[in-house]
């Protein structure tokens, strides 16, 4: 017979373990069910040890700088307390008894185990079955995805995903990323930094192509200065093991070779394994389509990146708060992507929110931009060693508001707080003109974009 619980969380990673935790405290009988660690891929794999290992490289660029600003130095690149860090304070060396511990605190009972949906209210894990009376609530996010190259599937296991890449205890001498995105980029660069002969190859013609065309020029150079090889636009005929190594024949250049290759080309949900056929959703679909609360069907929810809508953690938690207002019926207002904010934390970052120049053209909407250079401004002049950036502004002319904006920088996350706030409260671009900007700030960049907009 079926286990009775209020609410079934299927999938534990930051916004499963949101909504469980915050039902369980609200008085729910709630069963999450994790088949691998409880939280998921940020804090173990992804965005929490990753910018570990971010903020170790960028501490050897900066001490890199020091010549000719203040003194002399000589830095050498050290993994092994990185790697230490990594197991000591992000993951407990990949031990989620904390996690656990915190959940079944607040009154939750947790599942190990590999779930899938049995109906729109039912889910089986192994020979067990869990039924809500309230809700199912998927969040099983995605899996990486490799490309179909000839070769590719046969060296699964061998080549890195993300995840060999954060787990790794020595830099290898030389290291193929296949794939230019943020992930491609942020541990190329890292892995460069720390002794390694990187080459970034990218299928598409410009890295982190689904950023402003300028963006895309910054993060080349910085990589290139780094000693990465980018090679964009790259039509991959076949990957093969070479040696010890990989290699990766691109059509036009002699073969590109590696003693480790990381496939970093992007993940996919995969609803055949979440039985998304037994509540009628086609199980080829790229993603459980939601409505504005997060509805996938009667009696089931879904967050984070198995709903296809920005692979961010915090995208995650956003939809986990108004999927437990909704099975909680306190009426949440509904979903809004307009100001969804990323960042690529390369050196310089990238933060960029809403709409970029391209795509708000193709809305149809009167675009207007402007812009600054951050070596331009006056924390950009002083600040000098490292000062790559820029602000970019896309205004819809006809309304007087900004609908999408790219902060580049050595804080190019932390000055899009402001970008952000603007195009979410749709404030007049005229209000933002009027306003007061610290001086000498790195945002304040944005003050001298805002006088540049122009037709």
């Amino acid at each position: 017979m079926a286990e009775q619980a209020d609410v079934v969380v299927l999938g534990l990673g930051p916004g499963g373990e949101e909504v469980a935790g915050r039902l369980a405290e609200a008085g729910l009988d709630v069963v999450g069910i994790e088949s691998t660690l409880l939280g998921g891929e940020c804090p173990y794999w992804g965005c929490v040890p990753s910018k570990m290992m971010i903020r170790a490289a960028n501490l050897l660029a900066e001490g890199r700088r020091i010549p000719g600003m203040a003194g002399t130095s000589t830095v050498a690149p050290d993994w092994g307390p990185v790697a230490r860090r990594i197991r000591a304070e992000a993951t407990d060396d990949w031990d989620d008894r904390v996690a656990v511990e915190r959940f079944v605190g607040k009154g939750g009972r947790f599942v190990r185990g590999r779930g899938r949906l049995e109906g729109p209210r039912r889910v089986a894990v192994g020979d067990a079955v869990y039924e809500a009376r309230r809700a199912v609530v998927v969040a099983t996010g995605a899996r990486p995805w490799a490309p179909p190259i000839a070769g590719l599937d046969a060296l699964e296991g061998r080549y890195w995903t993300n995840r060999d890449a954060i787990e790794a205890e020595a830099v290898p001498a030389s290291l193929v990323v296949l794939g230019g995105g943020a992930i491609g980029v942020e541990l190329g660069q890292t892995f460069a930094r720390f002794g390694a002969s990187v080459t970034v190859v990218e299928g598409a013609e410009r890295l982190v192509a689904a950023e402003e065309p300028e963006a895309s020029v910054l993060v080349t150079e910085a990589l290139e200065r780094d000693g990465v090889r980018v090679l964009s636009g790259a039509r991959i005929t076949a990957a093969r093991a070479d040696g010890d190594g990989f290699a990766l024949d691109v059509e036009g250049h002699d073969p590109v070779t590696g003693a480790a290759l990381l496939v970093a080309t992007g993940r996919r949900p995969d609803l055949g394994a979440v039985g998304a056929a037994s509540i009628g959703v086609d199980e080829g679909a790229r993603a459980l389509e939601v409505d504005a609360t997060m509805r996938v069907t009667e009696g089931v929810w879904a967050v984070g990146d198995v709903t296809g809508v920005g692979a961010f953690t915090h995208m995650a938690m956003y939809q986990a708060g108004i999927a437990v207002d909704d099975i909680l019926g306190k009426d949440p207002a509904p979903a809004d992507y307009r100001a969804l904010p990323r960042v690529t934390f390369t050196d310089p970052e990238v933060g960029s929110v809403g709409m970029t120049e391209a795509a708000a053209r193709r809305a149809g909407l009167t675009v207007r931009t402007g812009g600054a250079q951050v070596p331009s401004s006056a924390r950009g002049w002083i600040h000098k060693a490292g000062n790559e950036g820029f602000i970019k502004l896309v205004e819809d002319r006809d309304r007087g508001v900004l609908v999408g904006a790219t902060s580049a920088g050595p804080t190019g996350g932390e000055v899009l707080a402001l970008l952000t706030l603007a195009v979410h409260a749709r404030v007049p671009v005229s209000t933002l003109r009027a306003m007061i900007y610290a001086y000498p700030t790195f945002h304040r960049a944005v003050e001298d974009a805002l006088r540049d907009l122009v037709a």
